[in-house]
């Protein structure tokens, strides 16, 4: 099993940038593949991106492709989500998750999940 704990969100201007971070515990880190999702009130949930098992690859939503970056800490049992030029239509709860599959794109795709962060964008 995999624990996963987000960190990193709150309340930034459109424009701005955070940076959330997903502290993983249990069974080694590295052997999962790790996704990020979100969530906004009303719909369901989304994908954001994916980051290979050793890092150097990723796979993002259109959406937020060339603003958002994901990467990982294997040694740090650590993966973050860096989030750019960030928009009013970014704000949700965002979710980091652990799977077997890359890329995957569908929450049925991974195993574990994080409680979330709140990530609030005002226009």
């Amino acid at each position: 099993q995999v624990q996963l704990v987000e960190s990193g969100g709150g309340l930034v201007q459109a424009g701005g940038s955070l940076r959330l971070s997903c502290a993983a515990s249990g069974r080694t880190f590295s052997t999962y593949v790790m996704g990020w999702f979100r969530q906004a009130p009303g719909k369901e949930r989304e994908f954001v991106g994916a980051i290979g098992r050793s890092g150097t690859t990723t796979y993002y939503a259109d959406s937020v492709k060339g603003r958002f970056t994901i990467s990982r800490d294997n040694a740090k049992n650590t993966g973050y989500l860096q989030m750019n030029t960030l928009k009013f239509e970014d704000t949700a709860v965002y979710y980091c998750t652990a799977g077997g599959i890359f890329p995957a794109a569908r929450t049925t795709n991974y195993d574990y999940w994080g409680q979330g962060t709140q990530v609030t964008v005002s226009s």
